[in-house]
């Protein structure tokens, strides 16, 4: 039977089916593209009439929010249209990349994991960091006043096996607490729970609370809840990825101008947003409001944005570390990451910006 164009890309998405859950942040799986206008009279980098990138319409994805509204990819790219695409699940960007409905696209660390190993190391390579933090645990204080109060209560997370989900598997296990990490059910109830649904449940007293990323931890507080744990401090100087950018190794490898074009854009948008915390916070939600039609209000984008440190470092060590905790969980087999980062065209573009080069913690790529 010949190899249809039809049948290849059903090929790339059953290829793209994850060895559990890929979402970072559990909004959905659709995606919502359009174009920007190439730069009149500018050169085409590589010669290419467009490069495809893909992010979430999430606080932790203001790297891009933020360089789209701006026009900073745009710039870089000049007379190579950037064209977007919108996720709102993990799996559908996952599935456009292996496809080659995207190029580039930002996304959380478990969708990298599990897409790289899923296909054999063969399909993607994270190039650069974009944000670390933006997860809390967040309570209904009326039952909950304590981290030891968490046992025996209702808390939501946005998938099984999800960032935050393994995170705080791994959280309870430190505890020692026990919890079947497929039911959820133990010591505590893990409720898994799509993001945009999880308010509804905690104002309805179906969950107690939960640990969940930005906004939707500060949704939950505007709903009355109280944070009660910043996962950032769980960490060594706080810090760890909750965002990387990745791109298709084919692409890499035949377009590495362009490559380098957007990665100089990522740069410039993170050293604005941290420069001018006040406008990209606007410049952020502006953008929320053109790709999804309504745009956060200030009790909910206030507290939230400052949680969120936007850094081109991608904090590998933490990602090597956010895989062993799926393996502790039961959630992943040892994965083996060797070759999940190319960092080279990073490190370039920092230096040519004067800034020191990041480290992939000896899971690079090697020639």
């Amino acid at each position: 039977m010949p190899v249809t164009p039809a049948l290849r890309r059903t090929l790339a998405v059953m290829a793209a089916l994850p060895l559990l859950a890929l979402t970072a942040c559990g909004y959905g799986s659709q995606a919502v593209g359009n174009t920007e206008q190439a730069v009149t009279g500018a050169a085409k980098v590589d010669g290419l009439d467009s490069v495809r990138i893909g992010y979430f319409g999430n606080l932790t994805h203001a790297t891009a929010l933020v360089g789209r509204h701006e026009g900073l990819f745009q710039k870089e790219l000049g007379g190579t249209k950037a064209e977007y695409a919108t996720f709102s699940a993990g799996p559908s960007e996952i599935e456009a990349l292996n496809s080659g409905s995207i190029d580039i696209g930002w996304i959380g660390p478990s969708p990298a994991i599990n897409g790289y190993v899923k296909a054999g190391g063969k399909n993607l390579r994270i190039i650069s960091g974009s944000a670390s933090g933006g997860v809390k645990l967040v309570v209904n204080p009326e039952k909950i006043t304590s981290l030891k109060d968490v046992k025996g209560k209702r808390i939501a997370t946005p998938q099984l096996g999800n960032t935050q989900d393994v995170a705080f598997l791994n959280w309870i296990a430190e505890q020692g607490w026990k919890v079947d990490a497929q039911s959820g059910k133990g010591d505590v109830s893990v409720v898994r729970s799509d993001n945009k649904v999880t308010p509804d449940l905690y104002r309805s007293g179906s969950v107690d609370g939960a640990w969940v990323p930005e906004p939707t931890a500060s949704k939950l507080v505007a709903e009355g809840a109280k944070v009660l744990l910043d996962e950032a401090d769980l960490w060594p100087d706080k810090k760890f990825v909750i965002t990387n950018v990745i791109v298709s190794q084919s692409f890499l490898k035949q377009h590495p101008k362009a490559v380098e074009a957007v990665l100089k854009a990522s740069v410039g948008a993170n050293k604005w947003i941290n420069a001018n915390p006040e406008k990209a916070k606007a410049a952020a939600n502006a953008q929320l409001k053109a790709d999804t039609g309504k745009e956060l209000p200030a009790d909910v984008i206030d507290p939230a944005w400052p949680s969120i440190r936007f850094t081109d470092d991608p904090l590998a060590a933490t990602l090597d570390t956010q895989a062993r905790h799926a393996v502790r969980a039961g959630l992943l087999q040892k994965p083996d990451l060797a070759g999940i980062y190319d960092l080279t065209p990073l490190n370039k573009v920092l230096e040519a910006e004067g800034e020191p080069e990041v480290d992939d913690a000896g899971l690079g790529v090697t020639s």
